[in-house]
């Protein structure tokens, strides 16, 4: 078809996702055509008000007609007053030849900061390695007029992926310069450390390292960069070494984290699953893999000292930091950050030797930054596929929330178009994908990602998650010891957990302490339904009256906005100042132990502060698994679940649990009535033994660390049969 009909196909697609799929068919068709009636059509619907969708397609596929015009109109869109097309311009602008008069436009994209200046930068950085010079001068120029900390810090960082005289000469004036701010010098002497090493710029950083201040600390790392070569395997190692990363949380041994901010499930499943996989024997009884490094951020001292333990040849799970500077952020703020995190992962792979994997998950910065680097080093990809956002996608797309007039504006935000994009390519990059179960899959990949797992079936794992069950048999051995009438041994863990939550309870009215306990788990955020949970459990009288509802997760002292915003949505419906006096029970973010003695206590009660027979309840608007779904059911709970995503490939309704529509407060408040007549009924002791025999049967973290060794030893010994499309049992 030519570009004219594509187009046209492309504004008559059923579905969102199908038009972005379709973009791709507009690509080849305005490649192959070219010319100037082809320009004259894409130039006309990329600045379509009524259809944003075909607009941002047609950005894009303007950049492969390899014509003057193509450009003309590109350089023209960059300086467009609607934000997405400047965005989508700069982005399109990436895969063409530098134009020297669109410099000056993306330069002032990265002044202007945000994901627009992430995406700015990345074309300028593709650009710098064939006009160094034309760069460096407009990246000078913009400093000399611009004098805020923030755009100068990004300007700096910029010059810092551009070669030549004039950048080097500038970040060595920069990083010693005391009239500067301390981000800008910040992001100078961090960008000395990736020029390469030379006697100017090692006496500046040895100098600036001598300090105690955070230049000292980031000076450190930098000289680190520049002096300490990359190791080779040492001879004695036979096992694989394997690099896991998640960048939006604070991850560490005793996962004291968990819940807060954007600390969820992924920061369990990352500790229990590296410290299985070490663990973990092949049939000749040696490892499989030896080494696990989990990747997380933090400080510019934490990442330094984490060094060591990332460069240890001892078959350990070693935990490694990727330092930024300030505050925590979101994931969705995280994209201006891609070079930090670039440099952190860079610097702890070339400590750690031979890496033979590394392990993505997200659509996130950290994947973007970490699949740059992998193909840097060489390194295989493993990537876990999720529609994620397809799923988000269709379902406003399903409600009206999120139509072809208004996408654009709405993918400013969200980044819908490239998040859709950069799972599309590490998907094809990777040399393994894994993927959950989940109903209808095959379907569900090829409608929403566009992945067909029958073209490559060797290319694809089947693998569900799994937990830790040992966590789980000594939290119910500590509430079935702490009962009043067993009175039996309760570990030091067992008793701390059981006494914080004894004080929490103790803040109910008296006339409350005789219900039993719904609870949740998870982060205070949107997607994880909790203020929604509130809002159904209130709305229904006889709920609120027949349980407390207790809310695991979330920073309550230093909320992030999702969390503050959750807050605020509940206290609309519960005063938080008279949240215990009303039933809700606030708890804040715990550890994965102290979580998993909570779950106990609410199946087996606290004598005279919680009744026995509690539920879980997760309320999530999607659940890709569930790793506090499975924490649950194999404490004995009865669970509520989604009634999509993973949770419905294992939770059998009615029998292990309960799926309901979370979008539906009256179905959700249905079902949590109908999990405590279970627990309470003949039946509950039956219903907890035949969901706790389901998870201990297939979703062991044992057994997803066996199938992934033989996934991660296949990708790294080409020999080796990988494994196909396995399912659990």
């Amino acid at each position: 078809m030519g570009t004219h009909t594509t187009l046209d196909t492309l504004r008559q697609a059923r579905s969102i996702l199908e038009s972005i799929r379709a973009a791709d068919d507009l690509t080849v068709a305005a490649s192959r055509d070219g010319g100037v009636r082809a320009v004259r059509l894409l130039a006309q619907a990329a600045v379509d008000p009524g259809d944003q969708l075909t607009a941002i397609a047609a950005i894009h596929a303007l950049a492969q007609v390899f014509d003057e015009s193509a450009d003309d109109v590109l350089v023209s869109l960059l300086g467009d007053e609607t934000p997405f097309i400047r965005e989508h311009a700069a982005w399109a602008f990436g895969a063409r030849l530098p134009r020297l008069d669109a410099i000056s436009g993306l330069v002032s994209l990265v002044v202007a900061g945000g994901f627009p200046g992430m995406i700015a930068q990345r074309t300028l950085e593709q650009w710098a390695s064939s006009v160094p010079d034309h760069t460096a001068l407009a990246l000078e120029g913009a400093l000399v007029g611009v004098a805020s900390p923030g755009p100068r810090s990004r300007l700096v960082e910029t010059l810092g992926l551009v070669s030549g005289r004039i950048p080097e000469r500038l970040l060595r004036r920069v990083a010693v310069d005391p009239s500067e701010a301390t981000e800008v010098r910040v992001a100078a002497i961090a960008a000395l450390g990736d020029l390469g090493p030379n006697d100017t710029t090692i006496a500046i950083v040895a100098q600036l390292a001598g300090g105690d201040d955070v230049l000292a600390e980031v000076a450190r790392l930098a000289m680190v960069d520049l002096t300490v070569p990359a190791y080779p395997r040492p001879p004695w190692s036979r096992g694989a070494t394997i690099a896991q990363l998640f960048l939006h949380a604070d991850i560490d041994r005793d996962l004291s984290q968990v819940g807060a901010g954007d600390n969820g499930g992924i920061a369990t499943l990352l500790v229990r699953l590296g410290d299985a996989l070490v663990t973990e024997t092949g049939p000749d009884r040696e490892r499989r893999v030896e080494r696990v490094l989990t990747l997380s951020r933090g400080g510019f001292t934490a990442a330094f000292d984490s060094l060591a333990e990332a460069g240890s040849s001892l078959a350990t799970h070693a935990f490694a930091t990727v330092p930024f500077l300030g505050e925590s952020v979101a994931s969705v703020d995280a994209w201006p950050r891609r070079i930090a995190t670039q440099r952190g992962i860079r610097r702890i792979l070339r400590a750690a030797g031979t890496v033979d994997a590394i392990h993505l998950r997200m659509g996130d910065v950290g994947t973007l930054a970490a699949a740059t680097v992998a193909r840097e080093l060489d390194i295989p990809i493993v990537f876990t596929v999720a529609p994620d956002p397809h799923g988000v996608i269709r379902s406003l797309d399903d409600s009206g929330a999120l139509t072809r007039a208004n996408f654009g504006t709405i993918d400013a935000a969200e980044h819908f178009w490239f998040r859709v994009r950069l799972v599309q390519r590490t998907a094809a990059d990777a040399a393994h994908t894994v993927i959950f179960p989940r109903p209808d899959l095959q379907r569900d990949l090829r409608d929403l990602v566009g992945i067909d797992l029958l073209e490559h079936p060797e290319r694809h794992s089947v693998i569900a998650e799994g937990i830790d069950l040992a966590v789980t048999g000594l939290a119910l051995a500590d509430a079935a010891a702490a009962r009043a009438d067993a009175a039996g041994p309760v570990s030091a863990v067992g008793a701390a957990a059981f006494s914080d939550l004894d004080d929490l309870l103790a803040t109910l009215p008296p006339e409350r302490r005789d219900l039993p306990l719904a609870i949740t788990v998870g982060r205070l955020h949107p997607v994880k339904g909790m203020a929604a949970l509130v809002e159904a459990w209130a709305a229904d009288p006889a709920l609120s009256a027949a349980c407390n509802l207790l809310i695991v997760g979330g920073d309550l002292h230093a909320p992030s906005a999702d969390e503050r915003a959750q807050l605020d949505r509940i206290a609309l419906v519960v005063p938080l100042a008279d949240a215990a006096g009303r039933g809700v029970l606030l708890a804040g973010h715990r550890s994965n132990d102290t979580v998993a003695r909570w779950l106990a206590a609410t199946r087996f009660g606290r004598t005279g502060l919680a009744a026995p027979m509690g539920v879980y309840v997760c309320a999530s608007m999607k659940e890709e698994f569930g790793i506090a779904l499975l924490e649950a059911m194999a404490t004995g709970l009865p669970v509520v679940a989604p009634n999509s995503g993973g949770p419905a490939t294992y939770v059998e309704n009615g029998v292990t649990g309960l799926l309901v529509d979370t979008g539906d407060p009256a179905a959700l408040a249905r079902g949590i009535t109908d999990a405590l007549a279970i627990a309470a009924g003949p039946s509950g002791t039956a219903f907890a033994e035949r969901a706790a025999e389901m998870v201990t049967r297939s979703f062991t973290i044992q057994a997803m660390a066996s199938t992934l060794a033989g996934v991660y030893q296949a990708v790294s010994l080409p020999s080796v049969e990988p494994v196909a499309m396995r399912r659990p049992s």
